[in-house]
């Protein structure tokens, strides 16, 4: 049970309910067009920082608030261009994406500051100022997690990702 007594709904519950939304309202799909890391999309790193911010939230029985958590989390890298290609707005994509995509949530969402924060402070230490609040200290860690294995263990975060959805999906 979580503090108020009421019963958990699934993590893959909760994680397609706020997908579904943030497609419906904004421009969530366009990630899809996007490389992220090796052969990631944006919109498939963004799902699986989502995913591991509340699975670790979860596992370590912290009090945040789930949907800001989830919705701060997908759209962490709402910057919706392939900094991969030869720009020069796409210099120091690491320092400046995260008020494109902060920018770009605003115009599509209405954020509250616990979500505003995370976007906006997700690359700490890279981005000097560190994040604020819980949920924001979490997706850090969610995000250079998912990052350093889709770039060094492809393969590996997919099968362990698929496992726990699997998991989650018949045990709850």
């Amino acid at each position: 049970m979580n503090p108020e007594n009421r019963p958990i709904r699934s993590i893959f519950t909760v994680m397609s309910t706020a997908i579904r939304t943030l497609e419906k309202e904004g421009r969530l799909t366009m990630e899809k067009s996007y490389i992220q890391h090796g052969s990631t999309s944006v919109y498939e790193h963004s799902v699986k920082v989502a995913y591991t911010s509340l699975y670790f939230a979860r596992r370590f029985r912290l009090n945040i608030d789930e949907k800001s958590l989830i919705r701060g989390a997908l759209l962490h890298d709402y910057f919706l261009y392939d900094w991969h290609e030869k720009d020069k707005s796409h210099r120091l994509h690491g320092f400046y994406h995260p008020s494109t995509a902060l920018r770009n949530a605003k115009e599509d969402f209405d954020l509250n500051p616990i979500e505003e924060n995370m976007i906006a402070r997700h690359m700490f230490p890279l981005t000097p100022i560190p994040p604020r609040y819980k949920e924001a200290w979490i997706l850090c860690l969610a995000d250079k997690y998912c990052a350093t294995i889709e770039t060094l263990f492809p393969l590996l975060m997919w099968k362990v990702l698929r496992a726990r959805m699997i998991k989650a999906l018949f045990l709850s």
